[in-house]
């Protein structure tokens, strides 16, 4: 596929994305140092989540963690209470342990091969040509969701840009039109363009530097280009969840390893099947956790939480009791008190019950 005006080539299209990029891109923390540690950590929060979201958590999460060897040494639970709202809790230690790869093998230098960094865990083909051309301004093409559509709308892509066909044809021309220097703006230009012009509705294609070579815009297509993805079902889960507290704290218990959320601390829960009595279930649960005890087990909410595809809707049973509870499923179950909870990683629906329980701890009986 040529260009559409026969004078214009992937320098002089490159050339007018870096020059919009100087003078448009947004002031992010990430984009101030050539440091590819902290390159890698934005681009790690960046998965799935939206930039205004991960800015502050990048601020905070390079405070306690400012080098490689400082996030190596870290223990899980300082890392993983860094990392919570943010949500994906797998990149989080994939994170730590490409860190601890690198602090025993690369003397805490983030290695600038290709093939060194893609074998550290969790590193993928885009994670790492961002950093490194970001970093170093090696000469790697980069794709992800918003590349991905500039790329399909410049080239008037109109099948799926998620299949192996449309992944290995944007790939291609994300390599073809990378510049000979400054690779790492032009590939921050392409991302930029993406969230700021090129948009999923509306783009502004007469604010857009790529216009006059865009065949979808050429073509009157931007609209329908790329192809739109059916989005998936959202998955409703409703649960019960027994919280044993008392005035002082309550009773946690941390996720094993393996399992959703690992690592993190919670309350008890329990699926509501379909013909059950979230009642019932509660009150076999809290039998379960406070075995021969005599309990007054009462609601004290609901918590609605989307995660995902997911829909949590949780329903919040209590008891006030001293009792700690004993569970084989928890790698460790202990009573924590109300001014420790902000310090222990937990997921946001967590985080929402434990602020309705707390409001009842302290609540007037």
């Amino acid at each position: 596929m040529k260009f559409p005006a026969k004078k214009q080539s992937s320098q002089t299209i490159a050339a007018a994305l870096i020059s919009w990029f100087d003078k448009n891109q947004r002031d992010l923390p990430w984009r101030k140092t050539r440091d590819p540690y902290s390159i890698w950590v934005s681009e790690v929060m960046l998965q799935q989540t939206q930039v205004a979201t991960v800015i502050p958590y990048f601020q905070r999460f390079m405070d306690a963690f400012p080098s490689v060897k400082s996030l190596a040494l870290a223990d899980e639970q300082h890392l993983l209470s860094h990392w919570q709202g943010l949500g994906y809790y797998r990149r989080a230690r994939f994170l730590h342990q490409a860190a601890k790869i690198i602090h025993a093998d690369f003397e805490g230098v983030v290695p600038q091969s290709p093939e060194q960094l893609l074998a550290l865990p969790g590193m993928g083909k885009y994670t790492c040509n961002a950093v490194l051309s970001q970093a170093f301004d090696k000469k790697l093409p980069i794709l992800e969701a918003n590349s991905k559509r500039v790329l399909a709308r410049l080239f008037a892509w109109d099948k799926s840009v998620d299949d192996s066909a449309g992944n290995k044809f944007l790939w291609l021309k994300a390599e073809e039109i990378l510049p000979e220097k400054n690779v790492g703006q032009f590939n921050q230009g392409l991302m930029e363009l993406g969230s700021l012009v090129c948009t999923v509705t509306k783009p502004s294609c007469s604010a857009c530097p790529l216009s006059g070579y865009c065949l979808a815009h050429l073509q009157g297509k931007t609209e329908s280009i790329p192809l739109k993805k059916l989005r998936p079902a959202v998955t409703i889960l409703r649960e019960v969840a027994v919280a044993v507290f008392n005035k002082s704290g309550i009773v946690l218990g941390k996720r094993p390893s393996g399992q959703r959320w690992a690592g993190l601390w919670e309350t008890p829960h329990s699926v509501i099947q379909e013909n059950d009595d979230s009642s019932e279930l509660a009150q076999n649960l809290s039998e379960e956790l406070l075995p021969n005890k005599i309990r007054t087990i009462r609601l004290v909410g609901r918590v609605d939480y989307p995660v995902t595809r997911f829909r949590y809707l949780m329903e919040v049973f209590a008891i006030q009791s001293s009792e700690v509870w004993r569970s084989s499923f928890y790698e460790e179950v202990k009573r924590v008190s109300w001014q420790e909870i902000s310090d222990l990683p937990m997921s946001s629906p967590q985080r929402r019950l434990l602020s309705l329980i707390q409001k009842s701890a302290h609540s007037k009986k």
